[in-house]
């Protein structure tokens, strides 16, 4: 039952983000001061932890918070998988995960990046990833999919490195 639970659930954020990925990559409406933000606008806030999300985030459909949250405990898988909304070029992502947390520290705290609170194909990347890894894809069968989904009709990938 449990299982079933966090299938629907995962079914439900992939379901919500198809709707926010028709915002495309835009700057937000209104903007929190930022604790520091990035040459190219992003903002970027320090927590002590994955299960802390950043203000930025905070104020945003709570399903954006959901696929941060996803992004940090899933971290491993997110830096083999590409993003396909041209991050790459326009700010030097190496990786979905770029987009969402540009470090996780050794003590455990998260320096996250508000880029993709404003990028519908970021946050459907990430949480479709996560979802195909509960299922019990592995990370190359995963990143097959991703390829193979966005390479058309969306700008050049990031310079993601193949997983072993």
């Amino acid at each position: 039952m449990k299982r079933q639970w966090k299938s629907l659930h995962m079914v439900a954020i992939v379901t919500g983000l198809f709707i926010i990925m028709l915002m495309g990559c835009q700057a937000p409406e209104k903007e929190k001061k930022p604790h520091h933000e990035s040459s190219h606008g992003d903002v970027q806030e320090t927590t002590n932890g994955a299960t802390i999300l950043p203000s930025f985030v905070k104020e945003l459909d709570p399903q954006i918070g959901q696929v941060y949250q996803l992004t940090a405990q899933n971290h491993q898988l997110l830096q083999s998988i590409p993003c396909y909304c041209g991050c790459g070029e326009s700010v030097g992502h190496q990786n979905n995960l770029d987009c969402f947390v540009k470090e996780i520290k050794k003590n455990g705290q998260v320096t996250w990046d508000s880029h993709g609170t404003t990028c519908g194909t970021c946050l459907e990347i990430a949480a479709e990833s996560v979802y195909l890894q509960k299922q019990g894809k592995t990370t190359k069968e995963i990143r097959k999919y991703i390829d193979d989904k966005y390479n058309e009709g969306y700008a050049k990938p990031t310079p993601t490195p193949m997983p072993l």
